[in-house]
């Protein structure tokens, strides 16, 4: 929410202040997509094997540490 505290703007001067307002919160949320797009690229958890958990049983201990 936007606040007039002092003066008396017109509406021009009003939807222009809000349009700036708006054009930086755009970007800044853009940035922060492209951020996080960077960030899954580098993420080590993505190296690793995808490979279904070990079923529980009396035997599962064996299988979470050798290869399947």
């Amino acid at each position: 929410m936007i606040k007039v505290i002092r003066g008396n703007p017109t509406p021009e001067e009003l939807a222009a202040a809000l349009a700036v307002v708006q054009a930086r919160a755009a970007a800044s949320a853009a940035a922060g997509e492209a951020a996080h797009r960077g960030a899954e690229w580098s993420d080590p958890a993505r190296t690793v094997p995808r490979r279904l958990l070990p079923h529980p049983g009396p035997k599962a201990w064996r299988t979470t540490f050798w290869p399947a």
